[in-house]
């Protein structure tokens, strides 16, 4: 197995006093020699970490001692290095934006399906009512560029505030279809999922915990390429190994 772990987690959950919270988070980390990116908002928390592998999963137990972090879940994929130049916890906004206030996931979550029944929805090409599957990715354009499942619906956009413009555009056309949006983690698709909703398009699902689940447990069956990851493995293969070198988008951009 790979000496380093790394994790990909969020909640939304109410959350106050981040200063206090910040402190005592990045405090752990440290301790325990972990890397990443922790982003702390009044909706939630969400996080990449990696490090090794008893220290971080020590931190996670730590960290569901306060009971509103108790529900967290990771998903876990394992590197060669550490992927992570330094341990930063940022307060922000929103743990991701969309800049819609009245979506929020901790009151309720959008219905979601889990990886293994979308592989049978996809293999068949309808849902279990007959209705065509439409696939719609949340993420950014070069996001979509590394990979994406076959023939899915995306709107080129530079950041998620505009995907709700985006999706409203082509609800007439959509109407008729099951939807079901995805991301790399999950995270997004948790607005967007209760955005689609709110306008209307009740044949909607998100992808229970993204591209990165669907990896884990489906692997690259009606997935072409590779999913964009933030951190310095760049991109993650259907079977959670990062890319190799040659094949690097970034590398051959700056080139």
């Amino acid at each position: 197995m790979k000496p380093i772990l790394n994790i990909a987690a969020y909640l939304f959950v109410s959350l106050d006093n981040l200063t206090e919270l910040r402190a005592k988070i990045l405090d752990d980390c440290n301790a325990r020699h972990l890397k990443g990116t922790i982003l702390l908002t009044a909706e939630g928390i969400n996080m990449f970490l990696a490090g090794g592998e008893a220290e971080l999963r020590g931190f996670l137990d730590w960290l569901r001692q306060d009971s509103r972090f108790a529900p967290l879940q990771a998903k876990d994929s394992w590197s060669e290095t550490q992927p992570f130049k330094k341990m930063l916890v940022k307060i922000k906004n929103e743990i991701i934006r969309m800049n819609h206030p009245t979506i929020r996931p901790e009151e309720g979550r959008a219905n979601f399906i889990t990886p293994k029944k979308l592989q049978e929805w996809l293999d068949r090409g309808t849902d279990d009512l007959g209705r065509p599957v439409v696939m719609v990715d949340t993420r950014n354009a070069f996001e979509v560029e590394y990979g994406t499942f076959e023939n899915a619906l995306h709107f080129n956009i530079e950041k998620f505030t505009e995907f709700p413009a985006a999706i409203t555009a082509h609800k007439d056309e959509l109407a008729d279809k099951t939807l079901v949006s995805f991301c790399t983690g999950g995270i997004r698709c948790e607005k967007s999922g209760l955005f689609m909703r709110e306008i209307g398009m009740q044949h909607s699902y998100q992808l229970e915990g993204g591209i990165l689940k669907y990896f884990e447990e489906v692997g690259s069956a009606h997935y072409t390429g590779t999913c964009f990851v933030f951190d310095e493995r760049e991109a993650l293969e259907p079977n959670l190994d990062s890319i190799p070198l040659e094949r690097s988008i970034r590398k051959k951009q700056t080139a």
